[in-house]
């Protein structure tokens, strides 16, 4: 089988420096490895090899300094112990790579034939454009052809990509530099988690919510909007269709326009308006309708490369309080990749400055990467972000919460997204569980992160009707549930003059001693591997809050 892309050739010369001149000195230097390997190809046929001149994009991640100083101030700042968050300035004079070392690898980028070359103004990543081979004279890496099945928020679809076949490697000198390599792959990306609606039978039901109605269902109107909070949510694409949407959508439930900006934006795509519709609607309408500001961190695809660098400039900016990700991909790719490598270390980086970054669990039950074997999606299962679950919502006439179950399913065949679909949840085969999971004791024996920490509504059957090009759309799924979290958070952050630092070790340090006061308990339904229970669960986690009790709880007490 054949398979090839369009080809945009490099100039002749370039070429030949590339394929020539770089490998003549590529025998004279010694190699070492990355956190980047090849990938098991999953629902992929591989093609032909790459010809050298197949252009590329690469974002490649730099290792901090100081990293077990890092280490501890996160720790002491996830544990309470101190609330000293530290500016863009102090993490980049401190624990962000050297200008000796980006210039060491900017040098060696150029030399092996990549152009566009940009650093980020944390050094933590730099980007550049290339060729099959420049990443061959660079990274010694050889890439091929393959054609790729995705199912994405249900819908499957076949694309071209291409996938490297060797371990990429960088000169021995660069090793205590460079973390990881982006770029060599487009195989895996990470997926939408949501889900439409599907239309019901003769005599059943659904019912759905106004994104502003999220407040008063989870008890969360007695404190002020967010109004000193700015929330990001991560994208890609075009974002044009979604800041008209929002804006309708404020102007439909009496809000006033929300401030909004646009940080990257180089992709044309519209094929995650849905999306994008849903995380800004419904962390805004949580929020109680009002924002400091909102960003949209948009990548230009959903390449690994891409949404690296989307992530750090999040991070880089150090504008957002909270920042909502309703996105994941396997575990097992992620960490192949060295996406979970370069990606920890940028969510610790947010921890460090005060940042939340809110994950969705995933809409496959506890099989996010396929087959039978229980595993996770990536990045919820970063011990340094927040993984939100999916329950089922019930309200009263009052439209007041009535109860919760799991957004369930039974297994293999009908928890996947392209299936039914069913809040994810389960151990990491990747993480190793923080140490303030393990302290709470609601993993038991086991020694893996256990996700999702809470839970909120992800039903399609009860999910949210947000504007979608102009029309209410009702849509579940994690992606749902994540900007409930994300909203509430920013309201709680602003009521609290964005003093909080990261929640997690705080909610399990209280959670199991306080879990009838602060939450909505989840003990029905499963996710094909675990059932829900009292308590902690792979389910649902703590459960959905009970916003008002919950930000009582963190005002009067300093853990948080």
């Amino acid at each position: 089988m054949t398979i090839r892309t369009n080809i945009n050739m490099l100039p002749i010369a370039a070429m030949l420096v590339t394929a020539f001149g770089a490998s003549a000195s590529a025998a004279e230097t010694e190699w070492a490895k990355t956190e980047t390997h090849t990938l098991e190809l999953r629902n992929a046929k591989p093609g032909e090899m790459m010809r050298a001149g197949e252009r590329l994009h690469i974002a490649v991640s730099l290792r901090l300094r100081n990293k077990s100083e890092l280490d501890r101030l996160t720790a002491d700042l996830m544990a309470g112990r101190s609330h000293k968050i530290l500016t863009h300035e102090q993490f980049t004079s401190h624990y962000a790579p050297t200008q000796e070392q980006v210039e060491a690898v900017v040098k060696h980028l150029r030399q092996s034939g990549f152009t566009n070359i940009k650093v980020a103004s944390n050094k933590m990543m730099i980007t550049a454009d290339g060729s099959a081979g420049s990443a061959k004279a660079g990274f010694k890496v050889d890439l091929q052809h393959v054609l790729v099945t995705d199912h994405d928020a249900g819908r499957s679809k076949q694309r071209e990509a291409y996938a490297n076949v060797n371990d990429p490697v960088v000169p021995k000198e660069l090793e205590s530099i460079v973390l990881a390599v982006h770029g060599m792959q487009t195989v895996t990306r990470a997926h939408l988690n949501f889900t439409k609606a599907k239309p019901f039978a003769s005599g059943g039901s659904t019912t759905g919510h106004s994104p502003s109605e999220w407040p008063t269902i989870y008890g969360g109107n007695s404190m002020p909007a967010a109004t000193n909070t700015t929330i990001g949510i991560i994208t890609a694409g075009n974002m044009s269709q979604t800041q008209t949407d929002l804006q309708t959508f404020a102007q439909q439930a009496g809000f006033a326009n929300p401030s909004t900006s646009v940080v990257g934006g180089n992709g044309s795509s519209t094929s995650g308006t849905t999306e994008w519709d849903l995380d800004s609607q419904d962390s805004l309408g949580a929020a109680g309708g009002a924002v400091k500001s909102m960003i949209f961190y948009a990548a230009a695809s959903m390449s690994d490369a891409d949404l690296n660098a989307d992530y750090n400039q999040a991070v880089s900016d150090n504008k957002a309080q909270v920042i909502n990700v309703s996105l994941g991909e396997c575990e097992n790719d992620a960490k192949s990749s060295g996406t979970e490598a370069t990606d920890d270390q940028i969510f610790e980086s947010a921890v460090s400055q005060g940042q939340t970054f809110a994950v969705s669990s995933g809409d496959s039950g506890s099989y996010e990467c396929g087959g039978s074997k229980s595993a996770q999606s990536y990045p919820a299962v970063s011990p340094y972000v927040i993984a939100v679950g999916g329950t089922t919502l019930s309200t009263d006439s009052n439209d007041a919460w009535a109860g919760e179950t799991a957004w369930s399913c039974s297994g293999p065949s009908d928890c996947p997204q392209k299936s039914s679909g069913g809040g994810g949840g389960g151990p990491s085969l990747t993480e190793s569980a923080p140490s303030w999971q393990i302290s709470s004791g609601v993993l038991g024996s086991s020694k893996m992160r256990g996700v999702p920490d809470i839970a909120f509504d992800a039903s399609p059957t009860s999910g949210s009707m947000p504007i979608v090009n102009g029309n209410a759309t009702q849509v579940g799924g994690t992606s749902l549930a994540t900007p409930i979290f994300a909203g509430f958070w920013a309201r709680i952050q602003s009521a609290n003059s964005n003093s909080l630092t990261f929640p997690a070790s705080a909610i399990y340090q209280y959670g199991p001693a306080n879990q009838s006061t602060i939450f909505h308990d989840v003990t029905s339904g499963s996710n094909g591997g675990y059932s829900a229970k009292a308590g902690w669960d792979y389910v649902t986690g703590f459960g959905s809050l009970n916003v008002d009790n919950f930000a009582n709880f963190v005002s009067n007490n300093s853990g948080f």
